[in-house]
């Protein structure tokens, strides 16, 4: 009788919990309880809200642009697309261009990238693969996040008074030897592309190295053990398997990295040299079109020439937009699965 009592017992007290558990009723609280009127009103409120900001940036951004595009009515008649293909910049003769400016925003947005980028998926690699001990790893992984909190004039200041001087004698030196190659045809007199590429890599460094963090870390672990289970060395793995695996977040990362290189006004205003040029050379002046835009809006005469800074800005904010339209549809492209979004 008592080994018919015990299992007898226990299935009633099992098939009692699976009940319970099927009805959502778990340690005496039931989970699927019809939501109560304050939750059916928060749930409510919170998708009034979020539809509500959603509009309200829509809105807040098309003004933007009509604004925008309403001052810099004016010049789009009169200056007409020769405005971005001419040099000229002259208020007394009513004469703009904006191709130097083009020209250097692109070049020295491509330059820091190609420096911020590399390092950015360097230090990605080695915080996220088990190159460092963990406390050098969260201590360099803070340094690297404290580099975004820097303001950009600090970084301006730092590029005057350290970075020109010391890098001045290696850039006399390329020239001087190297000066055939049209990248190094000028001599760095002071301000140029150079060091306004060196810092403005710097100041890239914490998006690109933290979206590509995210990107590696994303990595399913069974992939690496199949990496490593085929006799790849480490650096095989990272190079053949890991990377192409996290491209659409490295591409992300460099694309968001283009993109604040692209809007940046104050260090590259004290360090490119606002020269209206368009050259090869790395250590030449030139100009950006944020910078143009901040340093001659003070200055500038109502009329024409304040309609063709307006005109300037629709220029960046459109190369701003297509470069990220171009970076999302490259990132849905090389995802895994993008192709059948």
């Amino acid at each position: 009788m008592i080994k018919m009592k015990v299992p007898c017992f226990l299935f009633r007290r099992l098939k009692k919990m699976a009940d319970n558990e099927s009805l959502g009723n778990i340690g005496g609280r039931t989970l699927s309880k019809p939501p109560t009127p304050g939750d059916i009103f928060f749930d409510k409120s919170f998708r009034f809200l979020t539809r509500a900001f959603t509009w309200a940036t829509i809105f807040l951004l098309a003004f933007i642009v009509y604004k925008i595009g309403g001052e810099a009515l004016p010049a789009f008649s009169d200056l007409g697309i020769n405005f971005l293909f001419t040099s000229a910049w002259d208020s007394s003769e009513d004469l703009y261009g904006l191709l130097p400016q083009i020209w250097g925003t692109l070049y020295s947005s491509f330059l820091a990238l190609i420096l911020g980028g590399f390092f950015g998926i360097t230090i990605a690699i080695f915080i996220t693969q088990d190159f460092l001990p963990y406390q050098i790893e969260i201590t360099l992984k803070n340094i690297i996040e404290l580099l975004a909190a820097i303001p950009s004039v600090v970084y301006g200041l730092w590029g005057i008074y350290v970075l020109v001087p010391l890098i001045r004698p290696f850039a006399n030196f390329l020239h001087e030897y190297l000066g055939w190659i049209p990248f190094f045809s000028t001599r760095l007199s002071g301000l140029g592309l150079l060091p306004a590429a060196l810092v403005l890599s710097i100041m890239i460094l914490p998006t690109v190295a933290a979206i590509s963090q995210d990107a590696f870390k994303a990595i399913p672990q069974k992939t690496k053990e199949a990496a490593f289970g085929m006799g790849t060395t480490r650096w095989e793995a990272i190079l053949l398997v890991l990377l192409p695996t996290a491209s659409g977040g490295i591409f992300g990362a460099l694309v968001l990295g283009f993109g604040r290189a692209l809007g940046e006004t104050m260090a590259l205003a004290m360090l490119i040299g606002s020269m209206s040029t368009v050259t090869l050379s790395v250590l030449s002046p030139a100009d950006t079109i944020a910078a143009l835009l901040a340093n001659t809006f003070p200055e500038a005469a109502r009329g024409l020439e304040t309609a063709a800074l307006m005109y300037a800005a629709c220029v960046l904010l459109l190369i701003t937009l297509l470069v990220n339209i171009a970076g999302a549809v490259i990132v849905a492209k090389t995802t895994q699965g993008g192709d059948k979004r």
